[in-house]
C-alpha cells in the first residue's frame, strides 16, 4: 500500500481531483440548487443512458468530499459526466467548480434550504451560481424573479431558461393530469409538442422540465426523449434495512442498478454482522457502456471480495453471463430471466438467517420480491434514519478531544430504536465501548456479531458465568457484588478480567461509597483475577444551570475516589462521569471517556445543541377507517369522545400495546395528518385510538399518520404526556416494525 501523509486531507483529496479531472475532455453537466439536484441527475441518466457512457455522482454524494469521491469514478471510457454540488455556506463552491469543471450547467431550483449560513436568498443563489463560471451554457428556472435579476449581472455564452412565462425557451403552455399521470403541452425553438409524465406533483414537474431542457439542448431526438419521460421511474434516496422471513434481514435498494450504486449497496451489506451469510439478488445493470463480459466480470469479482454466500441474477444479460459467477469457489449461484420466474421459484430457495440485498433497476419491478421477502408484523412502522445517527455521533465527537473514548449507551434496546443496528452503526463509526443495562443485551449484541467491548450495568450475580463467556463487563456498585464477581472469576479460572467501578457522588442510585473504596481496592489489587477497566459515576443534573455547583461537588468526590485509586494501581484505566448533557455543559470534567446516550437519538436536554441535532426516528401508522359522527355522539371507551359538532373522526392502527401512552387521550396528545396536528379524541385503546380530522381536507383511509418524527417533534409528545422524550422512545412495543434507511 501506498501511504500520502498531508496536513488537511480534505483539501489535499480536492487538490488531487481537480488534478485528476483536468484529464478528461467529455462534457460534464454540473448540478446545483435548492433541491431537486439528485432527482434531476438520476432523470438525466434515465434519459440519456442509451446515448452517453455516463460517470455520475452515487446517491447523494454533493458535499466537498463526495463531490471528490465522484470525480474519482472518471474514467477514460466515460462520454458524459453528471455530477450534482451541494454548499451550505461561503467559499464551498468555488472549490467544486474546480473539480466538477462543468461544461453544462443545470440550477434546479431556489429554495430556503440551507439558508442558515446567509443573509438572503440573493447571497446564496451568488454562491451557488460559481459552479457555473466557465459552463458553455445554463439551463435555469425562467419563472424565478430573483434568479432573472441576477443572471442579468452575468455573461454565460447561453442560458436556457424553463417555466411559465413568455421569457422562457422552453416554455409550459397547459397541464392535464389523468389518475397518477400528467400530460404537458410545451414550446420549444417555435415547435408544440406534447409529453406524459407518470407523475402529479410540482417538484416532479419542474425537474422534468430541467431535464428536459437538458437533453434538448444535447440535441436528444425528440421521439426518444418523449418516451424516455413517459418511463421516468421515482428515485430512492435511502438503502432500506427491514426484517425478512424466517430470520433474515433484507436491504432494500431496489430502484436503481449501475456499478458504483452496487459498491455502496454491497459495503452497506457487509456492515451488518448479524448474519453470517450474504445473500445478493441482482438485476441486469442497464446504465453502463461497459460490455457485457466487462462489466460482469468486475460484478464477479465484487462478489467474491464482499463475501457473498448466495448469488441470484435475474434477467437475460445475467443468465448469459452465468459462466463468470458459477466458477467462483463457494458461492451458491442461480439465475432467472425475469422476476416473475424468479418469484414463481421462492419456495425452493428456503432463505433462512441470512442478509439479503435486493438490488435491481426500476423495470425488474423488485418490489415484488422486497415484498415477498418481508415479514408480515404490524402497518405501524419506526423508522429509523441511521445517517442522523452517524450524523449525531460526529456532533458530541466534535465536542471532545481526539484522546478522549466514547462509550455509546445501547441499554433499553438502543432507546427503543433497535439493539443491533445502533450497535453495528456505532461499531463502524468507531466507538470505544457500548453500555447494556443487563447481560442478555450483551449476550444478544454478542450473538448478532458486535465485537466492541461492552459494559453491562446493572449486573447480576447470576449471570456472571454467562458474562464471562460472552466477554462482557460487569458495573460492579458495592463491596457484595465485587466479592461475588472475585469468586466467579476464581471459579472460571481467569485473569484480570475487565470490571468498571461505580462510584456514589450524589446521585445516590448505585455506588460504592468513599469509605467502602479502600476495601474494594485491596480487594482488586490483592488477586490476579481482575483488573479495573474503569471507575465512573453518573451526574445527577448536568443538563441544569441552577444545578451546576452540585455538578461540582460531585465532580469533587469523583476526584477523591481516583486519587485513592493512582496510590494502589499502577496502570491506565478509564475515568468517566458525564452523560450527554455533561459532554455538552462540562468540557472539563470529560475525563478520558464520555457516555454518550440520548442525544445520540436526537434528543438535546442541554439546551445547547439546537438545529445541529437530528432526529432519528419516525414513528408512523394508517388510517384504518373514517367515520362521520353526528353532534352528542361518543367514541371510544368509556364514552369519553363526546363529539361537540358534526365530525370526521378517523380511527388509527396504533395504541397503548404498541406504546401510545393513554395520558395522551382525550384530546391532550395529537398526531400529524397531511402537514396539520389532528387531537386524540375519546381513550387510547390498546391496538387503535381515534383521530378528530374534522379541519383536514381531502383526508382517506390509508393516509400516512405520523406520531412524532421530525415533523411532529418527540418532545413535544413527551410534553403533551406530561412525561420525558426517554419514556416515548423506550415505550414503543418491539411487535412495531423497525426500517432502517442509509442514504
Amino acid at each position: 500500500a501506498v501511504f500520502l501523509e498531508v496536513d488537511n486531507t480534505l483539501k489535499a483529496v480536492q487538490k488531487m481531483m481537480t488534478q485528476y479531472r483536468k484529464q478528461f475532455t467529455c462534457p460534464v453537466i454540473g448540478i446545483s440548487g435548492s433541491n431537486g439536484k439528485t432527482i434531476v441527475k438520476e432523470w438525466l441518466s434515465q434519459l440519456l443512458h442509451h446515448q452517453y457512457d455516463i460517470v455520475k455522482s452515487p446517491k447523494s454524494y454533493n458535499s466537498q468530499i463526495g463531490v471528490a469521491l465522484s470525480v474519482w469514478e472518471m474514467q477514460a471510457h466515460h462520454t458524459l459526466g453528471i455530477f450534482e454540488a451541494g454548499i451550505s455556506q461561503h467559499n464551498e463552491m468555488l472549490v467544486l467548480q474546480q473539480m466538477i469543471q462543468p461544461s453544462i450547467g443545470v440550477f434546479t431550483h431556489l429554495g430556503d434550504q440551507h439558508s442558515e449560513n446567509f443573509e438572503s436568498q440573493i447571497e446564496k443563489l451568488q454562491e451557488k451560481l460559481k459552479l457555473f463560471t466557465n459552463c458553455e451554457v445554463l439551463i435555469c428556472p425562467g419563472d424565478d424573479a430573483i434568479i432573472n435579476d441576477e443572471l442579468a449581472k452575468h455573461t454565460f455564452p447561453s442560458v436556457i431558461k424553463w417555466g411559465k412565462s413568455d421569457g422562457c425557451d422552453l416554455k409550459l403552455l397547459k397541464t392535464i393530469q389523468d389518475g397518477q399521470r400528467t400530460k404537458m403541452y410545451l414550446v420549444y425553438d417555435q415547435k408544440q409538442f406534447e409529453v406524459n409524465l407518470p407523475f402529479i406533483d410540482e417538484a416532479s414537474l419542474n425537474n422534468a422540465m430541467s431535464c428536459m431542457a437538458t437533453c434538448l439542448y444535447l440535441k436528444m431526438d425528440l421521439a426518444i426523449l418523449k418516451d424516455g419521460l413517459s418511463m421516468l421511474q421515482p428515485v430512492a434516496m435511502r438503502l432500506e434495512l427491514k426484517n425478512g422471513i424466517n430470520n433474515c434481514t433484507l436491504i432494500n435498494d431496489s430502484y436503481n442498478a449501475d456499478l458504483p450504486a452496487l459498491i455502496i449497496a454491497l459495503d452497506f451489506l457487509n456492515q451488518q454482522k448479524n448474519h453470517s451469510k450474504y445473500t445478493l439478488i441482482l438485476s441486469d445493470i442497464l446504465e453502463s457502456k461497459l460490455d457485457s463480459a466487462t462489466l460482469y466480470d468486475e460484478v464477479a469479482t465484487l462478489i467474491q471480495q464482499k463475501n457473498i454466500s448466495t448469488f441470484i441474477g435475474i434477467g437475460t444479460q445475467l443468465a448469459n453471463m452465468q459462466s463468470l459467477f458459477t466458477e467462483i469457489p463457494n458461492l451458491q449461484s442461480s439465475f432467472y430471466l425475469n422476476t416473475e420466474q424468479f418469484i414463481d421459484a421462492l419456495p425452493h430457495h428456503h432463505f433462512t438467517n441470512q442478509c439479503i440485498l435486493i438490488k435491481g433497476a426500476r423495470k425488474f419491478m423488485f418490489e415484488k420480491i422486497n415484498q415477498a421477502l418481508e415479514a408480515r408484523i404490524h402497518q405501524t412502522v419506526l423508522e429509523v434514519n441511521l445517517n442522523a445517527v452517524t450524523h449525531n455521533y460526529n456532533v458530541y465527537a466534535n465536542l471532545i478531544e481526539k484522546d478522549v473514548a466514547v462509550m455509546a449507551m445501547v441499554k433499553a434496546f438502543s432507546y427503543g430504536a433497535g439493539a443491533f443496528e445502533i450497535a453495528s452503526k456505532m461499531q463502524f463509526l468507531g466507538a470505544d465501548y457500548l453500555a447494556v443495562a443487563y447481560a442478555d443485551e450483551g449476550i444478544l449484541l454478542r450473538q448478532s456479531g458486535i465485537t466492541l467491548p461492552i459494559m453491562v450495568m446493572n449486573a447480576d450475580s447470576n449471570a456472571f458465568e454467562n458474562m464471562i463467556t460472552y466477554q462482557l463487563e460487569p458495573e460492579l456498585f458495592s463491596l457484595s457484588i465485587l466479592k461475588k464477581f472475585i469468586a466467579v472469576c476464581e471459579q472460571e479460572e481467569v485473569s484480570h478480567y475487565p470490571i468498571h467501578l461505580k462510584i456514589d457522588t450524589g446521585m445516590h442510585r448505585l455506588g460504592l461509597a468513599l469509605n467502602d473504596l479502600p476495601e474494594a481496592i485491596f480487594l482488586i489489587t490483592s488477586n490476579k483475577h481482575i483488573a479495573i477497566k474503569s471507575i465512573f459515576s453518573h451526574l445527577a443534573a448536568s443538563d441544569d444551570p441552577a444545578l451546576d455547583n452540585y455538578t461540582g461537588q460531585q465532580a469533587d468526590i469523583f476526584n477523591q475516589a481516583i486519587a485513592m485509586i493512582d496510590k494502589q494501581v499502577s496502570y491506565n484505566y478509564y475515568k468517566h462521569i458525564c452523560n450527554t448533557s455533561g459532554i455538552v455543559r462540562h468540557p472539563n470534567l470529560h475525563y478520558n471517556m464520555v457516555r454518550l446516550g440520548v442525544g445520540l437519538y436526537g434528543v438535546d436536554y442541554s439546551g445547547r445543541l439546537g438545529s445541529q441535532i437530528q432526529h432519528i426516528s419516525r414513528l408512523k401508522t394508517a388510517i384504518a377507517q373514517i367515520k362521520y359522527l353526528e353532534a352528542g355522539e361518543t367514541v371510544g371507551y368509556s364514552r369519553k369522545g363526546i363529539v361537540q359538532q358534526p365530525s370526521k373522526i378517523a380511527t388509527v392502527c396504533i395504541g397503548y400495546a404498541d406504546g401510545i401512552s393513554r395520558a395522551l387521550s382525550n384530546g391532550k396528545g395529537k398526531m400529524y395528518i397531511k402537514g396539520k396536528l389532528a387531537p386524540i379524541i375519546g381513550n387510547v385503546c390498546m391496538d387503535m385510538c381515534m383521530l378528530d380530522v374534522t379541519e383536514i381536507p381531502h383526508v382517506e383511509e390509508g393516509d400516512e399518520v405520523i406520531v412524532f418524527g421530525p415533523e411532529l417533534p418527540i418532545h413535544q409528545v413527551a410534553e403533551w404526556a406530561g412525561t420525558i422524550a426517554y419514556e416515548i422512545m423506550t415505550d414503543i412495543s418491539t411487535r412495531v416494525k423497525r426500517v432502517y434507511y442509509e442514504e
